[in-house]
């Protein structure tokens, strides 16, 4: 069997030191928060397709990047999806969360209402693919699926932040709405929900902290 073509690698060049352009990315990336309060401002779609390309460029199990980002904007389209997922929310909040998981919910202030679903410009439903688009060698089989999307949603997060934009990401349980409203075939299953705009003006976030290097890294 001939060996599959390669390319020469090229390395991404660094603005300025390594350590200054990694400084600048936290610097971003620190101020990135999930947001509840969009502004109604116009978000061109040329930035929409940017950030789905950044995520596009993640690694996947075998290459087989099984993904799908549909973007929304359509008002009637994000009116249904308020909707299923305010219903899902509901019986959330009322039957499925235990009391130790709604006093953790509590400092944040979410509750069953949904409008930012609504104010957002756009929302990008990431959904994976339990199969690949293409068959190759007689075959559609897809590898760490969960894993391959959650790398790209995280880059189309730290895209989006880079941008300015403000996210959230945002998971009603059962989303199986989501494929149904979309029309998305069988094998793609929805994974995540993130709202994307501007922050409105008067935006009010959360007064969290982050854990420390020293509580999330080890070194041996």
């Amino acid at each position: 069997m001939p060996p599959h073509p390669t390319v020469a690698y090229q390395p991404p060049a660094a603005i300025g030191s390594p350590i200054d352009a990694l400084d600048a990315c936290l610097d971003r990336l620190q101020s990135r928060r999930s947001v509840r309060h969009f502004s109604t401002r116009d978000v061109p779609r040329k930035l929409i397709e940017r950030i789905i390309q950044a995520a596009g460029t993640a690694p996947s199990g075998a290459n087989k990047q099984p993904w799908r980002f549909v973007a929304v904007s359509d008002p009637q389209l994000k009116r249904q999806i308020r909707e299923g997922a305010e219903a899902e929310e509901r019986t959330f909040y009322d039957h499925r969360a235990t009391a130790d998981w709604l006093r953790d919910l509590e400092p944040l202030g979410t509750d069953a209402d949904k409008p930012f679903l609504e104010e957002a410009p756009w929302l990008i439903v990431v959904f994976k693919l339990m199969e690949d688009d293409i068959q190759q060698n007689d075959s559609r089989r897809v590898y760490y699926v969960n894993e391959s999307v959650g790398i790209a949603t995280g880059m189309l997060l730290a895209a989006a932040a880079h941008a300015g934009l403000a996210t959230l990401t945002h998971t009603p349980s059962p989303m199986a709405f989501l494929g149904d409203i979309l029309s998305r075939p069988h094998y793609e299953r929805p994974f995540l929900l993130i709202p994307v705009g501007w922050a409105a003006d008067d935006c009010q976030v959360p007064d969290i902290t982050r854990k420390s290097l020293d509580q999330i890294a080890a070194w041996q």
